[in-house]
């Protein structure tokens, strides 16, 4: 079994299609193909449910998805090993990122790094799914750490470091009689219309958390995942919406109000708690925490 047929193997497992898997790892389809069905034939399983419209994980090729990261994990750890006795530290350091990381200096960092490590290759991710899709994300194996908003309790086999945090406040469409008010309390939004993001992102699951636990209801009307068109449509009247002031885009007449209590947008580093991880991650981690000293 050679370590390619896994790493093509994970790839399809990841993307749910051979095409996109193929573009991923920069390969023909007729390649991949041919490699997954090697690796279905040495271990004598189907390893995928292929149809016209989806590939589907057999339960054989569940079982797999699990050893076939640990074995890649313990093939780049042997790859260390041997770059930390020659004095140099190599690999891919996967990082998962949120659409706005405004409050720190991400691009600083990522330069730092590759100053002090030039032969590691850093790979920034988004996710579509926000900070929930790039916890698990971690947690599965795909993403070697992540910068997320932090979820309200730490999933088990996730470490969350909390980085930068600040006050969101709340853009109020201009004509509403809440616009003209100094300060508002969270209970006058009892039942009003919000703009809002997907389910997922960090902000959004902070402002649901906090009406929860208030014992509060708002109505979404709009889930949109992108900032400056939330702030848009908040102006054109559509409803509320909370947002981060680091994330505020340059929009003209947006009435921006504070509320007590107020939602929090923060950022944290999350990593793996319970595998290890390459030595080219680990630098990039302590590289961050020195960045930032730890929030009491």
């Amino acid at each position: 079994m050679e370590l390619r047929h896994l790493e093509h193997f994970l790839a399809v497992a990841e993307e749910r299609s051979f095409t996109r898997a193929a573009a991923r790892i920069h390969l023909v389809q007729s390649a991949l193909s041919v490699s997954v069905k090697t690796l279905e034939r040495e271990l004598g399983a189907q390893l995928f449910d292929r149809t016209t419209h989806s590939v589907e994980l057999t339960d054989a090729g569940v079982a797999l998805v699990v050893e076939a990261r640990r074995t890649l994990a313990a093939a780049d750890a042997a790859r260390d090993a041997v770059a930390a006795v020659r004095g140099g530290v190599r690999g891919t350091v996967r990082v998962g990122i949120m659409h706005s990381l405004a409050l720190i200096d991400l691009a600083g960092l990522l330069t730092r790094y590759h100053r002090e490590h030039p032969e590691v290759r850093l790979v920034p991710s988004p996710a579509e799914g926000g900070s929930v899709e790039l916890a698990q994300a971690v947690l599965d194996g795909r993403l070697d750490l992540a910068f997320a908003s932090p979820p309200a309790e730490s999933p088990k086999g996730l470490d969350v470091r909390s980085l930068a945090a600040e006050e969101m406040l709340l853009a109020c469409p201009p004509d509403h009689p809440l616009a003209r008010r100094r300060r508002i309390a969270l209970s006058e939004l009892d039942g009003e219309r919000f703009v809002d993001y997907p389910p997922g992102w960090g902000t959004r699951v902070g402002v649901d958390r906090l009406f929860a636990d208030a014992g509060l209801h708002r109505q979404i009307q709009v889930e949109v995942g992108d900032v400056p068109t939330v702030a848009e449509l908040v102006r054109a009247g559509f409803g509320f919406a909370f947002i981060g002031p680091s994330t505020l885009p340059q929009v003209h007449d947006l009435v921006l109000q504070h509320t007590r209590p107020a939602p929090e947008f923060s950022v944290a580093l999350v990593t793996p708690s319970a595998r290890p991880l390459s030595a080219a991650a680990r630098a990039f981690i302590a590289l961050v925490h020195a960045t930032f000293p730890k929030r009491s």
